[in-house]
Formats: C-alpha cells, structure tokens, sequence
C-alpha cells in the first residue's frame, strides 16, 4: 500500500493518509501522493464532496520532523519543499466542491494547515490540535498565519500560532475551527451527516458559493502565502531554529535567546 489510498462512496471521495506507523507524518513523498489524489478529486465531476482522513490512531503529526531538520543546514531547499505543500493544498481550497477534514486523536502543526485548506472540518471531542511552529523556531508557512485568522479571527489566531496553544476539540468547535464535534467513535457517522447534507444541495451553487466567499474571507491569500515563506526563509537560518530541532531530538526544552 502507498502513502495515500482513496475510496469512494458513491459520489463522496475519501482520501486517506496510510503511514500509520508514523503517525501519519508528512515527508516530500505523501505531500505529492496527497496532491495527486486532490488533483485527481477535483477534476473528476462524479465526486461531488471529498473527505481527508488519516489511518491509525491519529490524523496526523504534521510535517516529518526528520525533513524539517534537514532545512537547518540546507535553508535553501525550503521553497522547493515547501511549493509542493501549498501547491497540495490550494486543490482543497480551489476545487468547486466541498472538502471536508476528519480529524481524530490529534492535528499537529502542518496537518492542521491541510485542515485549514478545507472547507470544514469534523473533529473528535478528545482530538488535539494546534500550529505549534514556534517553539522549534519556526512559524506556520503552509498556510496557517494566512488561513487562520479567516476561520477563528485574529486574535485567537494570534495565540493559537504566536504561543504554539493545542486546544481540544470542545474548544476548537468553540472558536470555530471545528464545524462539528463528536465522541471519537462515532465520527464517521457525525463525518456523514454533514456529507449528506451537503449533497442535498445543488453542486454547482454549492461550488460558486464556495468561491465567492473564499474570495471575500482571504482576499489577500495569494500575497501572505508568500509573506509566510519569505518569514520562514529567515527563522530556518535562525541560530533558533538551529536550538530547537537539537532541542526536539534531545527531547528538551528549548534555551531561546528570550527565556
């Protein structure tokens, strides 16, 4: 089995993170994998709504902290590695269709940033979430400093991502970033009763209001995305990121310059 699996339900497409073993970290070869089968999703017209999952006790670690590491010495590759993410994820956000995250167990750091780029998201009660960039030295740069503040508002935004907060599901159905909750059990069952309310709906109103709204919540998107890899070229050379990926491997807190 590859990195990534789909399966269709009738006109629901699941696209499903399969690196269990790993907590379903994201290296180079899944984030393609990912944006081949969003690619795939968004172009066929039988699908009408796609839902990304993960395998395994969780939904996803977030970016594999091994590639991350490798960005310390080498800064230089961080643009390549990271285009292929918000290429990825822009499928999600562009597509005329909806796109729903599932969320269980926890949501770290770049794969809360791919349940940014969907429309919705449906997370278990006892899940956990949270941009956590900032205490390696780095900030979210696929997309959480842009996509966020849309979906919860700036200030909470501000203390999600400048304090690296990891917030429950209770409390992220409360500020917004979660469109439903539910016992971890049952969210496949609370996952489809949003699907179906959705294909009760017209898909090509549902898709041009997508749009329309999309246009108006992050007018600016295309210009911050690149504000945040501009922003993160300069803290993967940092002496602070250097310190927190040591700091990650010696399993330590980090001696910031500010502590």
């Amino acid at each position: 089995m590859g990195l990534v699996a789909t399966e269709d339900r009738g006109s629901v497409r699941h696209v499903v993170m399969t690196r269990a073993e790993k907590r379903n970290a994201m290296n180079g070869e899944m984030v393609q994998a990912l944006g081949e089968a969003f690619r795939d999703a968004a172009y066929d017209d039988s699908v009408h709504v796609v839902v990304v999952r993960g395998d395994g006790p969780m939904f996803s670690s977030g970016m594999d902290i091994s590639a991350l590491a490798d960005l310390s010495g080498q800064p230089e590759n961080l643009r390549p590695f990271r285009r292929e993410c918000i290429l990825a994820w822009n499928l999600l956000e562009e597509m005329p269709k909806p796109t729903i995250c599932q969320i269980h167990g926890g949501c770290i750091g770049g794969a809360m940033e791919l349940a940014l780029a969907c429309d919705m998201r449906v997370m278990a009660e006892d899940a956990v979430c949270g941009l956590v960039e900032t205490r390696v030295g780095l900030l979210p740069d696929v997309g959480g400093c842009s996509r966020l503040p849309a979906v919860v508002g700036l200030g909470v935004a501000k203390e999600m991502i400048m304090a690296s907060k990891i917030i429950n599901g209770q409390e992220a159905h409360r500020i917004g970033f979660a469109n439903r909750i539910g016992p971890a059990d049952e969210l496949d069952s609370v996952c489809e009763g949003l699907v179906n309310e959705l294909l009760a709906c017209a898909p090509r109103a549902v898709g041009l209001a997508k749009r329309v709204m999309d246009s108006a919540a992050k007018p600016a998107l295309a210009a911050t995305l690149e504000q945040e890899v501009t922003a993160q070229e300069i803290c993967a050379a940092s002496d602070d990121f250097a310190e927190g990926t040591r700091a990650f491997k010696e399993k330590r807190d980090p001696e910031f310059a500010g502590r």
